[in-house]
């Protein structure tokens, strides 16, 4: 982006985005390598998502196992009776 003046551009919020896209690239890429290895094993995924069992947002990894689940329940989050989310 083209700034008139160097000091209207904030490049501490341009790094902040850019730190922030690497890491959904980098869960994002963890994702499609557990498809893939249930892609090899012939296992049968239609309809369904891989789950990991600790969640990527959560610190987990392949290494800590994937599940298949029905999309409406991994895509779900734990919500407190007030209905806020966990």
């Amino acid at each position: 982006m083209a700034y008139k003046n160097k000091e209207d551009r904030n490049i501490k919020r341009e790094y902040d985005l850019e730190q922030k896209r690497a890491g959904a690239h980098e869960a994002r890429m963890e994702r499609q390598r557990a498809r893939r290895a249930l892609d090899k094993k012939g296992v049968d995924r239609t309809g369904k998502d891989v789950a990991h069992v600790k969640a990527l947002s959560k610190g987990g990894s392949n290494k800590n196992g994937v599940r298949l689940e029905p999309a409406s329940k991994n895509r779900s989050f734990a919500r407190n009776p007030d209905r806020s989310m966990k």
